[in-house]
C-alpha cells in the first residue's frame, strides 16, 4: 500500500493535556444529556390537567302549548282582511285615475288653466271691491306690492322702450346716438380700477375708495398725483394720447361684441309694415289678407295662367 501522510493536530501551547481531557469529558456529558432530554415524554401543564370540561345542558322537557282560534274569531279575521283589500283596491284605483288625468294635461293646458285661475281671482276681487264701493282698491292693493325704486325703474324702462320704438331713419346722428345708447346697456364698467386711479389722482391713501390697502403701497407724491390727474381727467387741451394699453379681457369683450352684432345682423328679419314685395293686388288691408289666403291654396294651379297674362299670350 502506498504510504500515506498523516498530519497531527497541533494543540495550543497555553493548554495542558489534563485540561484538554477535562474539557472532552464535559462536552461528552453535555451531548448525552441533550440526547436523553430529547427522548423524555412531555407532560401536560398542571393548569391544563386541572381544567374542568364544561357539561352540556340538558334540554328542558317543558312543551309549549299552542292556542287555537275559534270559528267566530276566524270569521272576524277574514272580514278584516277583506275590508283591507277593498280599501287598498279603492286607493289604487283613485291613484291610477289621478295619474291618468295628469298625463293628459300638457304644459300648455296647465299654463292656460293657471292664467284662467288668475283672471278669475282678479275678477272676483274687482267684483268685491265694487260691491264695497271702492273700485280703485284693487289697483291700490296691487301697487302696494312694489317699492318706489322699483316703480321708478319700471317707468324709466317703459319710457326708454317708447323712445326706441321709433324704427324710422331720421339722420345719421340720430342713428348713431340710438346705437350708442344700446351699446351702453352692455357695458360693465370696472369700478375697482377706476377707484384706484381716482385715489391716485386725488392723493388719497390706497384703499380709501376700494377698501384694499396693501402694505407695499405708499401715499403718492405731488408729481405722481398731478400725472394721475392729467391721465384720469383729460380734456381737449391735453397732450397725452395713445398711452392706454387694454388688457386681454377687454380685447376679448370687444371681439365678442362685434361677433354678436354680426350674428344679430345676419339673423335680422323684422317685418316692415306697408312694404309688400311684388305687385299690389289689394285695395285695403282686409282685401290683402283675403288675397293671401286664396293664393295659399290656388297659386300653384294658376301660376301658368298668371304668367301668360304677364307675357300677353293668354287666350
Amino acid at each position: 500500500m502506498p504510504a500515506t501522510r498523516t498530519s497531527k493536530k497541533k494543540t495550543p501551547a497555553n493548554k495542558k493535556p489534563r485540561e484538554m481531557e477535562a474539557e472532552e469529558q464535559l462536552l461528552g456529558s453535555g451531548e448525552v444529556a441533550a440526547v436523553g432530554s430529547s427522548h423524555e415524554p412531555q407532560l401536560p401543564p398542571e393548569n391544563e390537567a386541572d381544567q374542568d370540561v364544561p357539561m352540556e345542558e340538558e334540554p328542558s322537557a317543558a312543551s309549549t302549548s299552542q292556542t287555537t282560534l275559534t270559528m267566530e274569531e276566524r270569521k272576524a279575521k277574514m272580514a278584516e282582511l277583506k275590508q283591507r283589500r277593498a280599501a287598498s283596491h279603492k286607493a289604487n284605483r283613485a291613484s291610477l285615475v289621478e295619474e291618468s288625468a295628469k298625463a293628459q294635461i300638457s304644459a300648455r293646458d296647465a299654463a292656460r288653466l293657471e292664467k284662467q285661475r288668475k283672471l278669475a281671482e282678479m275678477l272676483r276681487t274687482k267684483a268685491d271691491a265694487e260691491e264695497k264701493g271702492e273700485p280703485d282698491a284693487v289697483e291700490r292693493a296691487k301697487n302696494w306690492e312694489w317699492t318706489i325704486e322699483e316703480n321708478d325703474n319700471w317707468e324709466k324702462k317703459l319710457a326708454r322702450k317708447a323712445r326706441r320704438a321709433d324704427f324710422q331713419f331720421h339722420d345719421d346722428a340720430h342713428a348713431a346716438r340710438k346705437r350708442y345708447k344700446k351699446d351702453l346697456d352692455l357695458i360693465k364698467p370696472d369700478l375697482v380700477a377706476y377707484n384706484r386711479q381716482k385715489e391716485l389722482a386725488m392723493g388719497l391713501v390706497p384703499g380709501s375708495l376700494t377698501g384694499f390697502n396693501p402694505n407695499d403701497q405708499m401715499i403718492p407724491t405731488a408729481a405722481e398725483q398731478q400725472q394721475a390727474a392729467e391721465n384720469l381727467y383729460r380734456d381737449a387741451n391735453t397732450l397725452i394720447y395713445g398711452d392706454n394699453k387694454p388688457s386681454e379681457e377687454q380685447i376679448d369683450r370687444v371681439v365678442s361684441k362685434l361677433n354678436r352684432d354680426t350674428e344679430k345682423k345676419a339673423k335680422f328679419s323684422r317685418k316692415r309694415t306697408n312694404e309688400e314685395t311684388g305687385d299690389i293686388t289689394y285695395i285695403n288691408e282686409q282685401n290683402r289678407v283675403f288675397n293671401k289666403k286664396i293664393g295659399r291654396y290656388y297659386d300653384k294651379y294658376t301660376a301658368e295662367l298668371r304668367a301668360n297674362f304677364e307675357r300677353g299670350t293668354a287666350l
